[in-house]
């Protein structure tokens, strides 16, 4: 939970009290209608709109009400907060997106891999998007290393689009270790997370804040007939219940935050003219980072081009399509997580929204549920 200075009023960081309610409304209903809990937060002006929290939730197999104190696993909007390490390594003079990834990490090169760079990974078309990391190597950095040298490509990079659900940021991570000196979790916390005042949104659980972690809880039923995406996989979506799962800090995949960390991070990025100290990165490089950088020819499996920025998605002219609801400016960015994680801020407006769960549910309805609540709390400008 953020610090009460970080709290303010709806109307004094303008946002109208009333539709701001029919968000909150919207969100309960959805625990309502069988979502175990939510959490959701709006921010504005380097602050958040408070934070409302429902349902209940199971913490080491216990069921308790959710608190808005509740840790909640967010997929990868985890993203969002190691490209900002990556930028933060940019603009100290640590790192250049031209690069490449094997004069880093030499273990990587070979195969083909030679030539990709930086840049490339962090835009997901680097050619590796199935490359296995196994989780029992999350926690032993040698045994990832090790495994990166055989890591071979599925085809050319920079020739397509296809997302590296996880192995990209493996690969950023060891970026991070390497230039910064320090283990990523670390780099993370302390030149990110808690200079910008959201010292409890997590790259790497610490055990002793495990108790607060809601359990997933996992409600699609299964239907063997159907096929099913690593992303929609149970037993992948589950593991992130286990200590060591936390703890590990898998970087395409588990961060650990509640709403308004997730809201008051993206005001650290869109309105950084309000929050004083707290803005970690000088406009410049945000302005940098957020560019679409893939081309007309990088698409997605619907044919839309991707409109990728530094490990981010920018609205553009499809906002509804690419996750941030009807009324966010083109300019946008942010990164869902899977089960409907929603992460993005928007420098046009100021607005920034964080919403979490722990129910994994059906793809199509996730999908609604995460347009509307990003067109609600949009309509929330005064």
């Amino acid at each position: 939970m953020i610090e009460q200075q970080f709290i303010a009023p709806a109307a004094a960081i303008g946002l109208d009290e009333q539709r701001l309610q029919a968000l909150y409304d919207y969100v309960e209903g959805e625990v309502r209608a069988g979502l175990p809990s939510a959490q959701v937060a709006v921010g504005r002006h380097g602050r958040v709109a408070g934070v409302r929290t429902f349902g209940t939730v199971p913490r080491g197999g216990v069921r308790g009400p959710a608190t808005d104190d509740t840790l909640y696993c967010i997929f990868s909007s985890v993203k969002g907060v190691v490209a900002t390490a990556m930028w933060a390594l940019i603009e100290d003079g640590l790192l250049r997106l031209d690069e490449r990834v094997a004069s880093i990490i030499p273990e990587f090169a070979g195969l083909d891999k030679d030539e990709i760079t930086v840049e490339q990974v962090m835009l997901h078309i680097a050619g590796f998007p199935t490359a296995p990391m196994h989780p029992r190597l999350w926690e032993d950095r040698a045994g990832r290393l090790e495994r990166m040298k055989g890591w071979r490509l599925n085809w050319e990079p920079g020739s397509r689009f296809e997302y590296h659900a996880t192995s990209a940021h493996w690969v950023l991570v060891e970026v991070i270790t390497r230039k910064a000196g320090l283990d990523f979790r670390d780099y993370i916390r302390q030149r990110i997370t808690q200079p910008m005042g959201v010292p409890e949104l997590f790259v790497g659980l610490p055990d002793g804040m495990h108790a607060r972690a809601a359990d997933i809880e996992y409600l699609i039923p299964n239907d063997p007939t159907e096929e099913m995406s690593e992303a929609q996989n149970p037993d992948s979506i589950v593991h992130f219940n286990l200590p060591s799962q936390r703890r590990s800090g898998c970087p395409g995949a588990g961060g650990f935050a509640g709403a308004a960390d997730i809201a008051l991070f993206y005001q650290r990025l869109v309105s950084p003219q309000d929050s004083g100290a707290y803005a970690v990165l000088r406009p410049e490089t945000i302005a940098m980072a957020t560019k679409v950088r893939t081309q007309e020819h990088h698409r997605d499996a619907s044919g839309l081009p991707v409109n990728r920025a530094l490990s981010m998605v920018v609205a553009g002219d499809h906002p509804v399509e690419r996750g941030f609801g009807a009324f966010a400016s083109p300019r946008a960015f942010g990164h869902g997580g899977a089960g409907g994680q929603i992460a993005w801020g928007d420098p046009e407006t100021g607005l920034s929204v964080g919403f979490v769960t722990n129910g994994f549910v059906d793809a199509d309805h996730t999908s609604e549920r995460s347009t509307t609540i990003s067109t609600l709390a949009a309509k929330c400008l005064v």
